[in-house]
Parts: C-alpha cells; sequence; structure tokens
C-alpha cells in the first residue's frame, strides 16, 4: 500500500492558502514576504521531490500549479512524475501538456484504489479542499508540515472543521530554525 503524504506551508493559525502569491488573497505571498529566507529549512522540500512516485493534487491547486512548475527548475523532478488531479469537473483537454502524464481522479474511491496499488509515495501540495476530504475520509498517512510564525487570520485550514473522533498524529520529525519556521512531520496513528 502506497503512503499518502500531505505537504504544507501552514500559519501558525493553521491557514495555507496562497503561500506562494496565488492571486485572490489578501496575505498572498506569505511565506516569502513576512519571514527570512533560510534555505535550511526547505531541504524537507527537496527530499520529497526525490522520495515521492506520484503527485496528486486539488483542480485548484493544479490549475495554479500546472502552468508554472513545469517550467521551474527547482521542480524538474515533478515533471516526470505521474500526477492525479482529483476533480468532478476538469476534463482531459483542459490538462497541461509537457508535464508528465496526468490523470484524472473522480472520487475519494479513486484516491483509495490509487493507494493500493504499487509504489513509493504520493505527495499532495497544496489542495485544502481535497486535504479535508482526504483526513476526513482517513486516507491521509502522513503530514509534512512547515509551520510559519505569522498568524494570518482569514483563509483556507489545512484541516476541516469537521465534527469527528478525534485522530492521533505520531511526531517522527521536527526541527526548529532561526527564521522562526518549524518543521514537524506526523505520521497518522491507525
Amino acid at each position: 500500500m502506497r503512503t499518502l503524504i500531505s505537504t504544507a506551508f501552514v500559519s501558525l493559525d493553521g491557514v495555507v492558502e496562497a503561500p506562494g502569491g496565488e492571486p485572490g488573497y489578501r496575505n498572498a505571498g506569505w511565506t516569502f514576504k513576512n519571514v527570512e529566507f533560510l534555505p535550511e529549512a526547505f531541504e524537507i522540500k527537496g527530499r520529497e521531490q526525490q522520495e515521492a512516485s506520484a503527485m496528486l493534487l486539488g483542480r485548484t491547486s493544479y490549475e495554479a500549479f500546472s502552468p508554472v512548475w513545469p517550467g521551474m527548475e527547482e521542480f524538474a523532478r515533478y515533471k516526470d512524475l505521474p500526477k492525479y488531479v482529483v476533480s468532478t469537473t476538469l476534463t482531459d483537454d483542459a490538462l497541461v501538456d509537457g508535464w508528465g502524464e496526468t490523470t484524472i481522479l473522480r472520487t475519494l474511491d479513486d484516491v483509495a484504489a490509487l493507494k493500493q496499488t504499487e509504489g513509493g509515495p504520493v505527495i499532495m501540495h497544496g489542495s485544502a479542499t481535497l486535504n479535508h476530504a482526504l483526513s476526513d475520509a482517513g486516507l491521509i498517512d502522513r503530514y509534512h508540515l512547515l509551520v510559519f510564525p505569522l498568524l494570518l487570520g482569514a483563509g483556507k485550514r489545512l484541516f476541516s472543521a469537521t465534527d469527528k473522533d478525534a485522530q492521533q498524529l505520531r511526531l517522527v520529525e521536527h526541527e526548529a530554525y532561526a527564521n522562526g519556521v518549524q518543521k514537524n512531520v506526523f505520521d497518522v496513528v491507525r
């Protein structure tokens, strides 16, 4: 069974919206505008590219990343990975050319079936709405979180507000950096 990893830049108050500057959010670009860049704080991002065997995205994140990431040298490894986009509305003709194999999944059952296939970890970037659904369905196995020392207030949150039983996480890796960013890697306890 494949491991599904949710990776996110998250503010201390749980916001994940527009960390790289995606338009439409008043604090867009908060990871770069408000915190000193330290390369060592982002080591996990390079490791994720090397360890992942596939990438999973929601439609909104796919539409934000697919026009940009294929041409970026720092994301070159992702070009070769199979990509899966979970969407009920995206069509094959809307997929970006030149970013490798991309498959549209329509349901959470499709994601569960993907997890049952052979292969290494599947990494999920961004995709707040999809993250909520997958977490609530018990399909996420691990979280890679870079927590920024910011309070952003309004914005899309990493975790849903669904009324559900407590979900225990086990901290398996952590580090704090001089710029206040904290790396927290949690396994979901089953």
